[in-house]
């Protein structure tokens, strides 16, 4: 098996603006994994609210560049027990991840579906994201979009403009990515309205200290994102959040992912199945996902103006799995 690697910018078609700061592109660290003519590919985006550096990423794929490719073709989770001796950071070990599941349904000629038995059944339709901006011009994004599910990126909390949202008549969720106060999450929880949001994802900063203010059986469906890391548990949880976001390059990759769905539908969680602002390598990637959730969060590839893949695409908010084998993935 063979294991190369490059970093590529990935320009935006606008300025992405959330509570964390305004992005113009992002960089992202694109995986090959090779072996018998076929080839696997996987991605992970730095992020600098996540303090994730590919830099840093380089200097690691470099030291275990030859333990990886002395690996034999096993099944991907043989693989990934490999991937956890080398004690690599979650962003790194998805995008290896899955780039062998790509590479190994490529070889076995099967789908990750057929691979892992999942029905395709009723694939949620995906949202959009709306940046940050003046609540005006969020309302005409919505108001002229083709897409159907909204999520709504939120730096501070106004009630006036909650209001508004609600009153869209659209299918609109929230995302404060941690800017809202517990006197404002207090307001929400009591405001029976707000149960008209799909969800409303990570009010508050993460940390037991301010999720332990939460209440999963108030008004909002609260949605953890940053509070559903890595090895979380997610009994902790419970008590807190109706849902959690699973973001591939946050567990670890789609192995990880697939057991994390099963203690999690175990627990009564409702599910959505997220994604970075990434390329159709990333999102076809969650896109395999989508038959086993409640909500998706898949529109990174429609924010960025050069993709570099093809796979399964995200039309109008219509998830279009790719039929082809492993996860469908083809650089272009």
């Amino acid at each position: 098996m063979n294991l190369s690697w490059q970093i590529v910018r990935l320009n935006l078609k606008e300025t992405f603006s959330i509570s964390y700061g305004n992005y113009a592109f992002r960089e992202a660290l694109i995986i090959k994994l090779s072996d018998l003519g076929k080839s696997g590919y996987g991605e992970c985006t730095g992020i600098d609210y996540y303090h994730i550096s590919l830099a840093d990423f380089d200097k690691k794929l470099h030291l275990i560049k030859d333990k990886i490719e002395s690996q034999k073709i096993n099944h991907p989770t043989d693989f990934y027990k490999f991937l956890l001796t080398l004690e690599l950071p979650s962003f790194l070990r998805s995008a290896l991840d899955c780039a062998y599941w790509d590479l190994f349904g490529k070889l076995e000629m099967k789908t990750f579906s057929e691979l892992n038995l999942i029905e395709i059944g009723n694939i949620p339709e995906s949202s959009i994201t709306i940046s940050v901006a003046p609540i005006e011009t969020q309302l005409d994004k919505i108001a002229n979009s083709s897409w159907s599910k909204f999520k709504v990126k939120c730096n501070r909390f106004d009630e006036k403009e909650i209001e508004k949202l609600l009153q869209t008549g659209k299918s609109v969720a929230l995302d404060a990515n941690g800017s809202y106060t517990s006197a404002q999450c207090h307001w929400l929880e009591n405001f029976e309205a707000s149960n008209g949001f799909t969800y409303v994802e990570q009010p508050m900063k993460p940390g037991a200290v301010n999720f332990e203010l939460l209440h999963y059986d108030k008004y909002p469906n609260w949605m953890a994102d940053e509070d559903c890391q890595e090895n979380i548990d997610l009994k902790l949880l419970q008590p807190h959040y109706r849902s959690i976001n699973i973001k591939l390059v946050k567990c670890g990759g789609l192995t990880p992912a697939l057991e994390l769905i099963k203690k999690a539908r175990n627990l009564n969680f409702k599910i959505m199945i997220g994604c970075m602002t990434e390329s159709t390598i990333g999102i076809s990637a969650g896109a395999a996902l989508a038959s086993l959730v409640d909500f998706a969060d898949l529109d990174g590839a429609n924010l960025i103006a050069n993709d570099i893949a093809k796979g399964s695409q995200i039309i109008n908010g219509t998830i279009h799995l790719s039929e082809k084998p492993g996860l469908g993935i083809e650089i272009t």
